[in-house]
């Protein structure tokens, strides 16, 4: 790739597919989103085609492109697996895609972006390891360390949502059922629907996560307690991942990444069950928020190439 070629990427989401295009020094020279085909693997691809067409005639150049898929390529197969959007699971996404494309084309999935985009130019710029964590309708992760996105050996690495939530509470035991086929996953405690689920089962009133969270503010006893019980939850899923991982940052996304008091109380909870005298781990919010998908997408051209500066 020339040092001086623009980057295009992708973000394949259920419902919106959106496309950015970045410059070599990653700033935003165009954006579109349009509705995702549902249901049809083949307006899948032609979609994404048209789009990329669309931004190389509008800036008058070639571009590289990378791709924020739902989901993750199988390393046996080759083909899309995991992901909630059913259409393309089992399908040579990639191989269609560099086909239609006429190149080479880079995929990951949408919590690798996420990490990807905050460590590049992000609110974890420069920072040497970095988890960068998707806690919304589901619970993801995706882990970079010297500027490089790891995707592991059987392309999971960061999936972190599906062990079980650590050092349980008897009342937290066997935990809510997961839709992998166990029980007590991260996932089940840490998503939106998971606090909503957990509001309801001691209250018994269907509030959704946001909702609980304005009626902690206003002074509603059952919602400050369930936000509480998700903060100890989040600090002792966390402190697991800096016993492994140990990393300089970590980053939130998704939708309960927006509850503004997780960034102070979870660390402060955290350091009972990291493996260590002292945490020198930051928490932070996301500079590019819902966009660093389709950044990071598009900087999968910058993994293992160095920093946007060149060093």
């Amino acid at each position: 790739m020339s040092a001086n070629q623009l980057r295009i990427g992708v973000d394949l989401g259920g419902t919106k597919t959106e496309i950015i295009a970045l410059s070599h020094q990653g700033h935003e020279l165009i954006r579109h989103r349009v509705d995702s085909p549902r249901d049809n693997y083949q307006a899948t691809i032609d979609n994404i085609v048209a789009l990329v067409a669309q931004v190389e005639r509008e800036l008058d150049a070639a571009a590289t492109v990378g791709i924020a898929t739902p989901g993750a390529l199988s390393v046996k197969t080759g083909r899309l697996k995991n992901s909630n959007s059913v259409w393309l699971n089992d399908r040579p996404l990639k191989q269609d895609l560099e086909q239609a494309l006429q190149r080479e084309v880079r995929m990951a999935n949408d919590a690798n972006c996420f990490a990807l985009s905050e460590a590049i130019d992000g609110a974890a710029s420069g920072a040497k390891a970095v988890f960068g964590v998707i806690v919304g309708t589901g619970t993801g992760g995706g882990i970079v360390a010297h500027g490089q996105l790891l995707t592991g050996a059987n392309s999971i690495a960061g999936e972190w949502g599906h062990n079980p939530l650590p050092w349980r509470l008897p009342e937290e035991l066997p935990g809510p059922a997961c839709y992998c086929g166990k029980h007590g996953c991260i996932e089940t405690f840490l998503s939106g629907p998971g606090l909503a689920h957990d509001y309801y089962t001691l209250v018994g009133i269907h509030l959704e996560a946001k909702d609980i969270v304005q009626e902690a503010a206003v002074g509603n006893r059952h919602a400050e307690q369930a936000l509480q019980r998700y903060e100890h939850r989040m600090a002792r899923a966390l402190a697991s991942i800096i016993n492994v991982l140990d990393p300089d940052v970590i980053v939130l996304g998704g939708g309960m990444s927006n509850i503004q008091r997780l960034y102070h109380t979870v660390p402060k909870l955290w350091g009972e069950y990291v493996f260590s005298d002292d945490v020198q781990t930051r928490l932070v919010a996301p500079k590019f928020g819902d966009s660093s998908g389709v950044r990071g997408a598009a900087w999968l051209w910058q993994a293992g190439e160095g920093w946007p500066n060149g060093s």
